[in-house]
């Protein structure tokens, strides 16, 4: 037998609705792990840290990463018929005004662009070289990148156009930094803070080449120069492809007149004018390190 609505249930109906949909949209009712305000408050960032540093490690061990071979350089180092194109229509621009210094400067710049074109394709042979060792020996000196365009994008085409894994370390910026789409998307990751991704960088890393790049090369560069120079990582290769660019851009031997680093850190590092020069230089290294030093398969 039904009961006529009490006072009571009156009561709780009216509004009730209302106020479970009140409930049920606060952020306080939200889980914390699934709160993206409450996981972006400043009193959060070390949970932050230590979620950007696990997960990436747990899809590489997932993944089978064992050692990378870490490919750094300037993103504005394009392919040879591009980086002709770009000069011919900064030349075409010059002619129309002949002595605008700005149009001068470009022309410049277009030049040394088409100068560095041979290191794209350079990068490529490198990364196709590792991937070669990879593909016999999985997960050993799997290609890293930053994962953006310039020599980054042809390291990743490398690996790919071999048929191999590549990782690239992607950075949240002011302005959109696309993935280039040579990496493979299990090992693509975007991060939000510069120091857990250089942590990423070089937690496997095997070897370093550095091609010619701008601010973000040098300073992934000395990052890992001064940690294998106070002994607080490992030492391993660390390659300047292009001994022109890179002694005109750091005189090394400076360092070492001023008594700001000892003459034999210069060891440190060595130069390349090829991919094969490059990787022989790795091989070279670890075929002369004790037998636990060596990467599986070596």
């Amino acid at each position: 037998m039904s009961h006529p609505p009490s006072a009571s249930d009156s009561h709780r109906e009216n509004g009730h609705t209302e106020r479970i949909l009140a409930i049920r949209r606060s952020t306080s009712y939200r889980q914390s792990h699934i709160d993206p305000d409450f996981m972006g408050r400043v009193e959060l960032r070390p949970v932050r840290l230590q979620l950007e540093l696990l997960k990436p490690e747990l899809l590489m061990q997932e993944q089978g990463v064992q050692s990378t071979l870490v490919v750094f350089g300037g993103t504005r180092v394009i392919e040879r018929p591009l980086a002709e194109q770009r000069l011919a229509e900064a030349r075409l621009e010059l002619q129309r005004e002949p002595h605008d210094q700005k149009r001068q400067q470009r022309v410049r710049i277009a030049e040394n662009v088409r100068k560095k074109a041979h290191y794209y394709d350079e990068a490529k042979a490198l990364a196709a070289l590792a991937s070669a060792h990879q593909q016999q020996h999985p997960g050993e000196f799997v290609v890293c990148t930053g994962g953006g365009p310039g020599i980054m994008e042809a390291a990743n085409r490398g690996a790919f156009e071999s048929g191999a894994k590549s990782i690239g370390l992607n950075i949240t910026l002011p302005f959109e930094q696309e993935p280039n789409s040579y990496i493979t998307p299990d090992l693509c990751f975007e991060f939000k803070y510069f120091a857990i991704r250089k942590m990423h960088f070089l937690m496997r890393a095997k070897a370093m080449v550095a091609f010619p790049g701008g601010f973000g090369t040098m300073d992934e560069l000395f990052e890992a120069l001064t940690l294998i120079q106070t002994r607080r990582m490992q030492a391993m290769p660390i390659v300047l492809f292009g001994r022109d660019y890179w002694s005109k851009v750091v005189d090394w031997q400076h360092f070492v007149d001023e008594g700001t680093i000892s003459p034999e850190d210069l060891q440190l590092v060595t130069y390349a004018e090829t991919a094969a020069e490059a990787w022989q230089v790795v091989t070279d290294f670890y075929r002369h390190q004790p037998a636990e030093r060596l990467p599986r398969g070596q």
